[in-house]
């Protein structure tokens, strides 16, 4: 008897295979780092920076919302990672620029300031690897 437990439901597409799969792994570090990093900072410090402990709560969302479309599959979380993505994309570029232009409205980092530099400017790259494996996946 084949093995099911792994197949993706009836017509859903798998998202997860080859570079998929390191995609949701990174995606995955990235929840866990987001997660960690604001959770911690809204739940102790939240009245010195509120706007930098926000934004990295929002990625942390967007980090977590785009590993599981990918880990669900399907066009339609193929299509909805992808809008995701460039969400994404749109905030760490405005978040790293903003942060060039004004410093002193983030007094403590975010995941996205100074485009992702802290985290090896991964968040800056993770996006337009997913958009490019998302929309080969077509």
């Amino acid at each position: 008897m084949p093995d099911t437990t792994t197949a993706p439901p009836a017509g859903r597409k798998r998202l997860v295979s080859g570079p998929g799969l390191l995609l949701v792994w990174l995606y995955g570090v990235m929840v866990v780092g987001a997660v960690s990093r604001s959770v911690y900072q809204i739940a102790t410090e939240f009245d010195r920076a509120p706007l930098p402990y926000s934004l990295s709560a929002a990625a942390a969302l967007a980090y977590a919302f785009i590993t599981y479309s990918l880990v669900r599959g399907g066009e339609r979380a193929r299509r909805a990672a992808l809008v995701c993505c460039g969400a994404e994309l749109a905030g760490v570029l405005a978040v790293g620029a903003w942060t060039l232009v004004r410093p002193e409205a983030f007094p403590d980092a975010t995941v996205w300031s100074d485009f992702g530099m802290g985290y090896l400017f991964i968040p800056l790259i993770l996006p337009v690897t997913g958009m490019l494996w998302l929309r080969s996946r077509r």
